[in-house]
C-alpha cells in the first residue's frame, strides 16, 4: 500500500521555499533548487521527508510546473532527492553530509563543569606583522549605493562583454579543454596564456620575451609582493614616485625597505639628482595618480642612470592600453638593453579589476626565483581563469573590448573636464591623453580628506590625495576622480553635487577665504 501524500494545504512550503530576489539574474529554476538544497543542508528538511508534487508546489509558489519538474529532476540527479514509485518525491537518505556530534564532545574530562574559559590568546600581542596602519585607498561599505562613485576598483557592469566572456568560459569547460587546466600545475602557468602574452600583449608595447621570462600573478599587487619578498630587506633602498601608487607602496612595505620619495613633474619621474638607490618603482605610461606620461627622453635618461648608479627599475605599465590620442610611448622594458627593467603588467584590468590576473617579465633567473616564491605562497593563480583569459585573448575579444572602453572613457573624461570647469572653475586639472582618472588640485585652503567626508553626504565618492603621498602636504588639496565606475549621464550631476559639498565645507570653515 502506498504512503499517504504529504499535507500541502498549509503555507509551510511557501515559507520554506521563499524564492530570493532575482536581481542577481538567477533563473527561477535555479532559485528553487537553491532553496531546496539550503533547506536540506540546514536540517529543515530531514532525510525521508516527502515533498509536494510538482503540480501542487507550482501552484503554491506561482511557478510553471515545468520549472518545478526540472528543479526536482536536477536535484535527483545530484543526489538530494529521490523518486519512489507511486509515492512521490522524497529527500534522499544520504542527502545531508554527516555532522559532528557536539553533544558528545561537550563532555570534556580535562575541564571542570563550572570552569570558566579565560585562556584565549592575546592576538594583539601575537601578531608581529600587520598592514592595518598603512594608508590605503578605501571605499565605504555599500559604496555601490552612492549615486556618484568617482573611485578606484570599480567597473561599469553595463560595459562588461558578457557574450564574449561567456563564450570563453564555455570553451574552457568543454571536455576537450579540461586536460589543459584541471591538473595541478605545481609552479607552472597555463602555456596558452603565456603564449598569448608573448604574441599579443607584449609586442604592442615593444617588448619581446621568452616563455621562461614570464610569470603569471594574481594581479599587480601580487607582483609587487613577490618582488618585495624576493628582492627587499630592511637595508634595500627603493625609490617611489611622490605622489605615487599606494598599493605598490603598501605591498612592498611588507619587507620594510627604506623608501625614498622621488619628485614627479609633467614628464613623469624626475631623474636629475636621483639619490643612491637599489630599485626605483615607476608608472611611466600614466603616472599614478597624476596621469602624466614619461617622455621618451626621460625614459632614456632613466635607463642610463640605472646603469651609471647600478639600480634596477620596476616598471608598472599602468593603464598603457587606455590611450585616446597620439602614438603609444614605448615601454621602458622595450628600451632596456641591459636587463635592468622588471616589467609588471595587468591582463584583466580593462575587463574587470576583480578578475586579478597580471604578469611579470624579467630575466629567467629572477623569474625562476619568483616562481618558487609564488609556489610557496599559493602555488599558482587559478588555472581556470588563466585558460579562460587565454581564450579571450586568442579570439580577439580583448582588443574589441579595449576599443569600446577607450571610446567610453574618452567621453567620460571630456564630460568630467567640462563639468569641473562649469561647477568648480577654481579647481585645477590637466585633461590626460589616456587613463581612467583625473588628478585635481583644489584651492589651497581645502583639505581633500575633509572634502571627501562632506561629499559622501551628497552622494559623491572621491579619493583624497593624502593616501598617494608618503609625506602629504597639510592641508592636502589634491584628490583623484576615477571614471571607470560612473556612467556618462551621472557625471555632470556628480560634479555639481561635489560643488555643493565644497560650499558646505567652506561654510563650516568661514576663516578659510
Amino acid at each position: 500500500m502506498s504512503a499517504e501524500p504529504p499535507d500541502t494545504s498549509t503555507p509551510q512550503w511557501e515559507q520554506l521555499f521563499r524564492l530570493p530576489d532575482r536581481a542577481g539574474g538567477m533563473s527561477l529554476q535555479a532559485s528553487l533548487r537553491g532553496c531546496i538544497v539550503q533547506a536540506i543542508l540546514t536540517g529543515r528538511l530531514t532525510p525521508g521527508t516527502a515533498l509536494p508534487s510538482s503540480r501542487v508546489l507550482s501552484q503554491l509558489l506561482a511557478l510553471s510546473r515545468n520549472t518545478v519538474t526540472a528543479a526536482y529532476q536536477q536535484l535527483m540527479d545530484d543526489g538530494y532527492l529521490e523518486s519512489r514509485l507511486r509515492s512521490g518525491v522524497f529527500v534522499a537518505l544520504n542527502a545531508r553530509p554527516l555532522m559532528v556530534d557536539l553533544a558528545a564532545a561537550s563532555n570534556d574530562p580535562f575541564r571542570g563543569p563550572q570552569e570558566r574559559v579565560e585562556l584565549a590568546p592575546d592576538w594583539s600581542a601575537r601578531v608581529v606583522r600587520s598592514r592595518g596602519h598603512e594608508r590605503s585607498l578605501s571605499k565605504p561599505a555599500r559604496w555601490q549605493d552612492y549615486p556618484y562613485p568617482f573611485v578606484y576598483g570599480a567597473s561599469d557592469d553595463k560595459s562588461f562583454p558578457i557574450e564574449g566572456f561567456r563564450e570563453c568560459c564555455a570553451l574552457t569547460t568543454s571536455r576537450a579543454q579540461l586536460p589543459e587546466w584541471t591538473h595541478d600545475l605545481e609552479s607552472a602557468d597555463v602555456a596558452h596564456l603565456v603564449a598569448q602574452i608573448r604574441q599579443r600583449l607584449l609586442p604592442a608595447r615593444g617588448v619581446f620575451a621568452l616563455p621562461e621570462e614570464i610569470l603569471i600573478t594574481s594581479g599587480s599587487q601580487h607582483a609587487y609582493s613577490l618582488l618585495a619578498e624576493a628582492l627587499f630587506d630592511t637595508q634595500t633602498r627603493v625609490g617611489l614616485e611622490e605622489p605615487g601608487h599606494p598599493h605598490a607602496r603598501n605591498s612592498m612595505a611588507t619587507r620594510a625597505p627604506r623608501f625614498l620619495g622621488i619628485e614627479v613633474d609633467e614628464q613623469g619621474l624626475v631623474v636629475e639628482g636621483l639619490p643612491e638607490l637599489d630599485y626605483v618603482f615607476v608608472t611611466p605610461s600614466h603616472q599614478s595618480p597624476s596621469t602624466h606620461v614619461m617622455s621618451l627622453e626621460r625614459r632614456q635618461w632613466l635607463l642610463r642612470k640605472a646603469e651609471l648608479q647600478n639600480f634596477v627599475i620596476i616598471e608598472d605599465d599602468y593603464e598603457a592600453e587606455n590611450l585616446y590620442e597620439g602614438t603609444p610611448m614605448p615601454a621602458l622594458k622595450s628600451l632596456d638593453q641591459t636587463g635592468r627593467v622588471v616589467y609588471v603588467g595587468s591582463i584583466s584590468k580593462s575587463l574587470s579589476s576583480a578578475l586579478r590576473l597580471g604578469f611579470i617579465v624579467a630575466s629567467k633567473e629572477l623569474i625562476g626565483a619568483l616562481r618558487q616564491t609564488r609556489h610557496a605562497m599559493l602555488r599558482h593563480p587559478s588555472a581556470f581563469l588563466q585558460h579562460t583569459y587565454a581564450m579571450y585573448l586568442s579570439l580577439g575579444h580583448h582588443e574589441t573590448h579595449a576599443r569600446r572602453v577607450n571610446a567610453e572613457m574618452l567621453q567620460r573624461l571630456v564630460r568630467v573636464g567640462e563639468a569641473l570647469q562649469q561647477h568648480l572653475p577654481a579647481f585645477r586639472f590637466q585633461l590626460p591623453h589616456g587613463g581612467a582618472s583625473l588628478w585635481v588640485e583644489a584651492p589651497s585652503h581645502i583639505d581633500s580628506t575633509a572634502l571627501a567626508q562632506v561629499a559622501q553626504q551628497f552622494g559623491v565618492l572621491i579619493e583624497p590625495g593624502e593616501v598617494f603621498f608618503m609625506q602629504p602636504p597639510k592641508p592636502c588639496a589634491f584628490f583623484r576622480l576615477r571614471i571607470s565606475s560612473i556612467g556618462l549621464g551621472q557625471i555632470d550631476a556628480g560634479i555639481a553635487a561635489l560643488a555643493r559639498a565644497v560650499k558646505t565645507l567652506e561654510t563650516r570653515q568661514p576663516s578659510c577665504g
